[in-house]
Protein backbone atom coordinates (compact mmCIF):
# COMPACT_ATOMS: atom_id res chain seq x y z
CA UNK A 1 0.00 0.00 0.00
CA UNK A 2 1.53 3.57 -0.88
CA UNK A 3 0.21 6.94 1.41
CA UNK A 4 -2.79 8.75 1.19
CA UNK A 5 -2.35 12.69 1.33
CA UNK A 6 -3.74 14.37 4.52
CA UNK A 7 -6.20 17.06 2.94
CA UNK A 8 -6.13 21.01 4.69
CA UNK A 9 -2.59 21.12 5.44
CA UNK A 10 0.08 23.69 3.77
CA UNK A 11 2.90 20.91 4.05
CA UNK A 12 2.48 17.37 2.21
CA UNK A 13 1.51 15.19 4.80
CA UNK A 14 1.66 11.78 3.73
CA UNK A 15 -0.08 8.94 5.93
CA UNK A 16 0.20 4.92 5.73
CA UNK A 17 -2.95 3.79 6.68
CA UNK A 18 -6.52 5.23 6.40
CA UNK A 19 -6.92 9.54 7.08
CA UNK A 20 -10.43 8.59 8.71
CA UNK A 21 -9.12 5.66 11.05
CA UNK A 22 -6.59 8.20 13.07
CA UNK A 23 -8.07 9.60 16.20
CA UNK A 24 -9.42 13.31 16.30
CA UNK A 25 -6.88 14.15 18.15
CA UNK A 26 -3.97 12.83 16.44
CA UNK A 27 -5.49 13.93 12.96
CA UNK A 28 -5.24 17.85 14.90
CA UNK A 29 -1.69 17.63 15.73
CA UNK A 30 -1.00 16.27 12.21
CA UNK A 31 -2.81 19.32 10.73
CA UNK A 32 -1.06 21.63 13.05
CA UNK A 33 2.41 20.08 12.58
CA UNK A 34 1.86 20.56 8.29
CA UNK A 35 0.62 24.08 9.30
CA UNK A 36 3.90 25.37 10.85
CA UNK A 37 6.06 27.18 8.26
CA UNK A 38 9.54 25.71 8.60
CA UNK A 39 8.40 21.82 7.74
CA UNK A 40 8.87 20.74 4.37
CA UNK A 41 7.15 17.52 5.05
CA UNK A 42 5.50 14.99 7.17
CA UNK A 43 4.62 11.28 6.87
CA UNK A 44 2.92 9.47 9.25
CA UNK A 45 3.41 5.99 10.39
CA UNK A 46 0.51 3.16 10.51
CA UNK A 47 1.32 2.64 14.28
CA UNK A 48 0.38 6.59 14.42
CA UNK A 49 -1.38 7.54 17.67
CA UNK A 50 -2.19 11.27 19.79
CA UNK A 51 1.13 12.13 21.88
CA UNK A 52 2.48 15.02 23.91
CA UNK A 53 2.82 18.00 21.44
CA UNK A 54 3.81 15.90 18.20
CA UNK A 55 2.01 12.57 17.21
CA UNK A 56 3.50 9.58 17.89
CA UNK A 57 4.25 7.68 14.74
CA UNK A 58 4.96 11.13 12.98
CA UNK A 59 8.24 12.00 11.05
CA UNK A 60 8.78 15.54 10.19
CA UNK A 61 11.29 17.49 8.23
CA UNK A 62 12.01 20.72 9.11
CA UNK A 63 14.30 23.71 7.26
CA UNK A 64 16.42 25.39 9.42
CA UNK A 65 14.85 24.52 12.89
CA UNK A 66 13.48 21.33 15.23
CA UNK A 67 10.82 20.91 17.93
CA UNK A 68 11.90 19.10 20.68
CA UNK A 69 8.17 17.71 21.48
CA UNK A 70 8.87 16.48 18.01
CA UNK A 71 11.37 13.86 19.64
CA UNK A 72 9.97 13.46 22.58
CA UNK A 73 10.57 13.13 26.09
CA UNK A 74 12.89 10.13 26.00
CA UNK A 75 14.90 10.82 23.71
CA UNK A 76 17.32 8.54 22.10
CA UNK A 77 14.39 5.22 22.75
CA UNK A 78 14.76 2.48 20.63
CA UNK A 79 15.53 -0.77 19.91
CA UNK A 80 18.28 -3.78 20.12
CA UNK A 81 18.30 -7.08 19.17
CA UNK A 82 21.00 -10.10 18.09
CA UNK A 83 20.05 -13.46 16.61
CA UNK A 84 22.15 -16.45 18.95
CA UNK A 85 23.21 -19.88 17.25
CA UNK A 86 20.37 -21.38 20.05
CA UNK A 87 16.95 -22.93 19.20
CA UNK A 88 13.77 -23.49 20.77
CA UNK A 89 15.00 -27.08 21.48
CA UNK A 90 17.76 -25.99 23.94
CA UNK A 91 15.69 -23.86 25.93
CA UNK A 92 14.13 -25.51 28.90
CA UNK A 93 10.29 -26.40 29.43
CA UNK A 94 10.28 -23.94 32.33
CA UNK A 95 11.26 -20.08 31.23
CA UNK A 96 10.72 -18.71 34.85
CA UNK A 97 14.46 -19.37 36.06
CA UNK A 98 15.60 -17.62 33.01
CA UNK A 99 13.26 -14.63 33.64
CA UNK A 100 14.57 -14.33 37.45
CA UNK A 101 17.92 -14.30 36.36
CA UNK A 102 17.57 -11.46 33.90
CA UNK A 103 15.64 -9.76 36.37
CA UNK A 104 18.69 -9.80 38.51
CA UNK A 105 21.29 -8.62 36.37
CA UNK A 106 19.41 -5.87 34.47
CA UNK A 107 17.31 -3.52 36.93
CA UNK A 108 13.71 -2.29 36.11
CA UNK A 109 11.05 -0.25 36.42
CA UNK A 110 12.13 2.83 38.85
CA UNK A 111 15.17 0.90 39.96
CA UNK A 112 18.76 2.42 39.50
CA UNK A 113 21.70 0.53 40.40
CA UNK A 114 23.62 0.93 44.16
CA UNK A 115 26.78 1.22 42.24
CA UNK A 116 27.21 2.19 38.36
CA UNK A 117 27.88 -0.58 36.29
CA UNK A 118 32.23 -0.90 35.44
CA UNK A 119 31.87 -1.00 31.59
CA UNK A 120 35.39 -1.80 31.24
CA UNK A 121 34.62 -5.73 32.44
CA UNK A 122 30.84 -6.44 30.92
CA UNK A 123 32.12 -8.79 28.18
CA UNK A 124 31.41 -8.21 24.66
CA UNK A 125 30.41 -4.39 24.84
CA UNK A 126 32.15 -1.84 23.07
CA UNK A 127 34.73 -0.14 24.75
CA UNK A 128 35.59 2.95 22.95
CA UNK A 129 34.79 6.75 23.90
CA UNK A 130 33.27 6.13 26.87
CA UNK A 131 35.49 8.35 28.73
CA UNK A 132 35.13 10.98 26.18
CA UNK A 133 31.08 10.41 26.81
CA UNK A 134 31.01 11.19 30.23
CA UNK A 135 33.47 13.64 30.00
CA UNK A 136 30.61 15.56 28.00
CA UNK A 137 28.18 15.28 30.98
CA UNK A 138 29.80 18.79 32.19
CA UNK A 139 29.49 20.31 29.16
CA UNK A 140 24.72 20.22 29.48
CA UNK A 141 22.49 22.06 30.73
CA UNK A 142 23.48 23.44 33.89
CA UNK A 143 20.37 22.67 35.39
CA UNK A 144 21.23 18.77 34.98
CA UNK A 145 24.54 18.80 36.64
CA UNK A 146 23.33 17.42 40.02
CA UNK A 147 21.75 14.32 37.74
CA UNK A 148 25.39 12.63 36.81
CA UNK A 149 25.62 10.00 39.77
CA UNK A 150 21.74 9.18 38.87
CA UNK A 151 22.14 8.56 35.10
CA UNK A 152 25.70 6.75 35.97
CA UNK A 153 23.65 4.36 38.36
CA UNK A 154 20.72 4.79 35.51
CA UNK A 155 23.37 3.01 32.99
CA UNK A 156 22.29 -0.34 31.88
CA UNK A 157 18.83 -0.31 33.50
CA UNK A 158 15.47 -1.10 31.30
CA UNK A 159 12.98 1.36 32.89
CA UNK A 160 9.29 0.57 32.89
CA UNK A 161 6.02 1.63 30.90
CA UNK A 162 6.19 0.15 27.24
CA UNK A 163 10.45 -0.63 28.04
CA UNK A 164 10.91 -4.79 27.71
CA UNK A 165 13.47 -7.57 27.55
CA UNK A 166 12.73 -10.34 25.42
CA UNK A 167 13.55 -14.13 24.97
CA UNK A 168 11.99 -14.80 21.03
CA UNK A 169 11.96 -17.43 18.50
CA UNK A 170 12.00 -17.00 14.84
CA UNK A 171 8.86 -17.83 13.32
CA UNK A 172 8.84 -20.17 9.82
CA UNK A 173 11.62 -19.78 7.21
CA UNK A 174 15.09 -21.30 7.13
CA UNK A 175 15.63 -20.68 10.49
CA UNK A 176 12.76 -21.77 12.24
CA UNK A 177 13.00 -21.70 16.41
CA UNK A 178 16.24 -19.98 16.31
CA UNK A 179 17.05 -18.09 19.30
CA UNK A 180 17.10 -14.54 19.29
CA UNK A 181 17.38 -11.68 22.26
CA UNK A 182 15.62 -8.35 22.00
CA UNK A 183 15.28 -5.37 24.60
CA UNK A 184 13.29 -1.84 24.35
CA UNK A 185 14.68 1.16 26.34
CA UNK A 186 15.80 4.81 25.81
CA UNK A 187 17.86 7.37 27.47
CA UNK A 188 16.13 7.05 31.10
CA UNK A 189 15.56 9.60 33.69
CA UNK A 190 18.36 11.86 31.88
CA UNK A 191 16.86 12.25 28.59
CA UNK A 192 13.40 13.24 29.94
CA UNK A 193 15.10 16.12 31.86
CA UNK A 194 17.01 17.47 29.16
CA UNK A 195 13.69 17.08 27.09
CA UNK A 196 11.78 19.24 29.56
CA UNK A 197 14.13 21.99 29.91
CA UNK A 198 14.69 22.22 26.57
CA UNK A 199 10.87 22.20 25.64
CA UNK A 200 10.08 24.52 28.32
CA UNK A 201 12.32 27.04 26.65
CA UNK A 202 11.58 26.63 23.10
CA UNK A 203 7.89 27.70 24.72
CA UNK A 204 8.84 31.25 25.73
CA UNK A 205 10.77 32.22 22.38
CA UNK A 206 8.42 35.00 20.55
CA UNK A 207 8.74 33.29 17.44
CA UNK A 208 6.73 30.56 19.12
CA UNK A 209 4.28 32.67 20.51
CA UNK A 210 1.62 32.28 18.00
CA UNK A 211 1.95 29.19 17.17
CA UNK A 212 -1.59 26.74 16.83
CA UNK A 213 0.34 24.34 20.02
CA UNK A 214 2.51 26.01 22.17
CA UNK A 215 3.74 22.23 22.56
CA UNK A 216 5.60 22.64 18.85
CA UNK A 217 7.80 25.39 19.77
CA UNK A 218 10.52 25.05 17.81
CA UNK A 219 13.88 25.96 18.00
CA UNK A 220 15.69 28.54 15.06
CA UNK A 221 18.86 27.22 13.66
CA UNK A 222 21.70 29.71 14.03
CA UNK A 223 20.76 30.72 17.76
CA UNK A 224 22.36 29.86 21.03
CA UNK A 225 19.07 27.70 21.86
CA UNK A 226 18.74 25.55 19.04
CA UNK A 227 23.19 25.38 19.74
CA UNK A 228 22.31 23.94 23.28
CA UNK A 229 19.74 21.98 22.15
CA UNK A 230 21.75 19.67 19.46
CA UNK A 231 24.63 19.51 21.62
CA UNK A 232 22.23 17.95 24.64
CA UNK A 233 20.26 15.94 22.45
CA UNK A 234 23.28 14.08 20.76
CA UNK A 235 24.64 13.47 23.73
CA UNK A 236 21.03 11.66 25.07
CA UNK A 237 20.74 9.55 21.66
CA UNK A 238 24.09 8.27 22.86
CA UNK A 239 23.52 7.68 26.71
CA UNK A 240 20.11 6.01 24.91
CA UNK A 241 22.76 3.80 22.38
CA UNK A 242 25.18 3.03 24.89
CA UNK A 243 22.36 1.95 27.52
CA UNK A 244 21.11 -0.53 25.02
CA UNK A 245 24.37 -1.47 24.26
CA UNK A 246 24.83 -2.59 27.99
CA UNK A 247 21.99 -3.88 28.73
CA UNK A 248 22.58 -6.23 25.74
CA UNK A 249 25.70 -7.17 26.75
CA UNK A 250 24.45 -8.05 30.09
CA UNK A 251 21.75 -9.78 28.68
CA UNK A 252 23.85 -12.15 26.50
CA UNK A 253 25.99 -12.83 29.72
CA UNK A 254 23.18 -14.14 30.98
CA UNK A 255 22.14 -16.57 28.19
CA UNK A 256 26.20 -17.53 27.91
CA UNK A 257 26.34 -18.56 31.78
CA UNK A 258 23.45 -20.98 30.76
CA UNK A 259 24.46 -22.13 27.50
CA UNK A 260 28.36 -21.95 27.61
CA UNK A 261 28.86 -22.38 23.84
CA UNK A 262 26.03 -20.09 22.56
CA UNK A 263 27.15 -17.59 19.47
CA UNK A 264 26.05 -14.82 18.85
CA UNK A 265 25.72 -12.71 15.62
CA UNK A 266 26.10 -8.97 14.87
CA UNK A 267 23.32 -7.08 16.64
CA UNK A 268 21.18 -4.48 15.06
CA UNK A 269 20.12 -1.16 17.11
CA UNK A 270 17.82 1.37 15.97
CA UNK A 271 16.39 4.70 17.50
CA UNK A 272 13.29 5.56 17.47
CA UNK A 273 12.97 9.02 19.07
CA UNK A 274 15.50 11.17 18.10
CA UNK A 275 17.02 13.49 15.33
CA UNK A 276 18.78 13.13 12.20
CA UNK A 277 20.49 15.52 9.74
CA UNK A 278 19.48 14.66 5.87
CA UNK A 279 18.44 15.45 2.45
CA UNK A 280 15.71 15.28 0.17
CA UNK A 281 15.18 16.43 -3.34
CA UNK A 282 17.99 18.65 -2.79
CA UNK A 283 17.13 20.33 0.47
CA UNK A 284 19.01 19.75 3.61
CA UNK A 285 16.27 19.12 6.70
CA UNK A 286 16.47 17.75 10.06
CA UNK A 287 14.01 14.74 10.70
CA UNK A 288 12.45 13.82 13.85
CA UNK A 289 11.32 10.36 14.12
CA UNK A 290 9.01 10.19 17.20
CA UNK A 291 8.11 6.53 17.18
CA UNK A 292 9.36 5.72 13.68
CA UNK A 293 12.93 3.80 12.92
CA UNK A 294 15.00 5.04 10.15
CA UNK A 295 14.29 2.28 6.82
CA UNK A 296 17.27 4.00 4.06
CA UNK A 297 17.73 1.03 1.41
CA UNK A 298 19.30 -2.18 3.07
CA UNK A 299 18.98 -0.37 6.59
CA UNK A 300 17.84 -3.25 9.30
CA UNK A 301 15.12 -2.01 11.71
CA UNK A 302 13.18 -3.56 14.71
CA UNK A 303 9.32 -3.27 14.42
CA UNK A 304 8.28 -4.54 17.92
CA UNK A 305 4.09 -5.87 18.17
CA UNK A 306 3.33 -6.14 21.86
CA UNK A 307 4.25 -8.82 24.65
CA UNK A 308 2.38 -11.39 23.32
CA UNK A 309 1.95 -10.58 19.06
CA UNK A 310 5.78 -10.84 18.31
CA UNK A 311 7.90 -8.46 16.62
CA UNK A 312 9.42 -8.11 13.37
CA UNK A 313 13.33 -7.92 11.81
CA UNK A 314 12.99 -5.92 8.65
CA UNK A 315 15.33 -4.14 6.05
CA UNK A 316 14.89 -0.78 4.81
CA UNK A 317 12.97 0.04 0.93
CA UNK A 318 14.65 3.25 0.96
CA UNK A 319 11.33 4.75 -0.20
CA UNK A 320 11.86 8.93 0.33
CA UNK A 321 7.76 9.69 0.50
CA UNK A 322 8.22 8.60 4.09
CA UNK A 323 11.93 10.33 4.06
CA UNK A 324 12.90 6.42 4.53
CA UNK A 325 11.08 5.22 7.46
CA UNK A 326 8.76 3.05 8.88
CA UNK A 327 6.94 2.56 11.88
CA UNK A 328 8.40 1.34 15.72
CA UNK A 329 6.24 -0.85 16.20
CA UNK A 330 2.18 -1.35 16.80
CA UNK A 331 1.16 1.50 18.33
CA UNK A 332 -1.44 1.95 20.77
CA UNK A 333 -5.54 1.85 20.39
CA UNK A 334 -6.24 3.01 23.28
CA UNK A 335 -5.27 4.94 26.42
CA UNK A 336 -3.06 3.19 29.51
CA UNK A 337 -5.70 4.45 31.42
CA UNK A 338 -8.45 3.62 29.45
CA UNK A 339 -6.64 -0.34 28.91
CA UNK A 340 -6.99 -0.62 33.21
CA UNK A 341 -10.72 0.17 32.96
CA UNK A 342 -11.41 -2.15 30.20
CA UNK A 343 -8.88 -5.27 30.49
CA UNK A 344 -8.17 -7.82 33.58
CA UNK A 345 -5.69 -9.68 35.08
CA UNK A 346 -7.09 -12.83 33.84
CA UNK A 347 -7.77 -11.28 30.09
CA UNK A 348 -4.16 -10.72 30.35
CA UNK A 349 -3.36 -14.41 31.45
CA UNK A 350 -5.22 -15.00 28.29
CA UNK A 351 -3.64 -12.84 26.21
CA UNK A 352 0.00 -13.57 26.69
CA UNK A 353 -0.63 -17.47 26.84
CA UNK A 354 2.22 -18.96 26.65
CA UNK A 355 4.88 -16.27 27.45
CA UNK A 356 6.75 -16.30 30.88
CA UNK A 357 6.06 -12.95 32.34
CA UNK A 358 4.35 -10.86 34.56
CA UNK A 359 0.31 -11.27 34.71
CA UNK A 360 -0.70 -8.95 37.44
CA UNK A 361 -2.50 -5.64 37.83
CA UNK A 362 0.66 -3.40 37.57
CA UNK A 363 1.66 -4.59 33.35
CA UNK A 364 -2.22 -4.67 32.51
CA UNK A 365 -1.87 -1.40 30.65
CA UNK A 366 0.43 -3.09 28.56
CA UNK A 367 -2.11 -6.07 27.48
CA UNK A 368 -1.82 -6.90 23.66
CA UNK A 369 -5.35 -5.81 23.37
CA UNK A 370 -4.47 -2.31 24.06
CA UNK A 371 -2.38 -2.30 20.56
CA UNK A 372 -2.73 -2.44 17.32
CA UNK A 373 -2.65 -5.27 15.53
CA UNK A 374 0.70 -5.38 14.36
CA UNK A 375 0.19 -7.54 10.99
CA UNK A 376 -2.39 -5.09 10.21
CA UNK A 377 0.65 -2.61 10.73
CA UNK A 378 3.03 -4.35 8.73
CA UNK A 379 0.87 -5.12 5.55
CA UNK A 380 0.41 -1.17 5.72
CA UNK A 381 3.84 -0.44 5.40
CA UNK A 382 4.78 -2.64 2.43
CA UNK A 383 6.23 -0.15 0.61
CA UNK A 384 8.61 0.95 3.30
CA UNK A 385 10.07 -2.09 4.53
CA UNK A 386 10.38 -5.56 3.71
CA UNK A 387 10.65 -8.57 6.38
CA UNK A 388 13.50 -10.11 7.43
CA UNK A 389 12.28 -12.59 10.18
CA UNK A 390 8.99 -12.70 12.11
CA UNK A 391 10.01 -13.60 16.14
CA UNK A 392 7.30 -14.57 18.63
CA UNK A 393 8.40 -13.95 22.28
CA UNK A 394 8.46 -17.02 25.02
CA UNK A 395 9.96 -15.02 27.80
CA UNK A 396 9.08 -10.83 27.98
CA UNK A 397 10.74 -8.92 30.97
CA UNK A 398 8.90 -5.54 31.93
CA UNK A 399 9.19 -3.02 34.39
Amino acid sequence: MGYTPLAGTRAPVRVWTDPYAIEPQAAKQLRNIGALPWVQGVAVMPDVHFGKGATVGSVIAMRQAVSPAAVGVDIGCGMSAVRTSLTAADLPDDLAGLRSAIEAVIPVGFAQRENPVDTRRVRGLEQAGWDDFWGRFAGLDRRVAQLETRARRQLGTLGGGNHFIEVCLERGGADEGRVWLMLHSGSRNIGKELAERHIGVARKLPHNADLPDRDLAVFLAGTPEMDAYRRDLWWAQEYARRNRAVMLALLCGVVRERFPRVGFDEPISCHHNYVSEERYDGVDVLVTRKGAIAAGRGDLGIIPGSMGTGSYIVRGRGNPDAYCSASHGAGRRMSRAQAKRTFSTEDLAAQTAGVECRKDAGVVDEIPGAYKDITQVMAQQEDLVEVVAHLRQVVCVKG
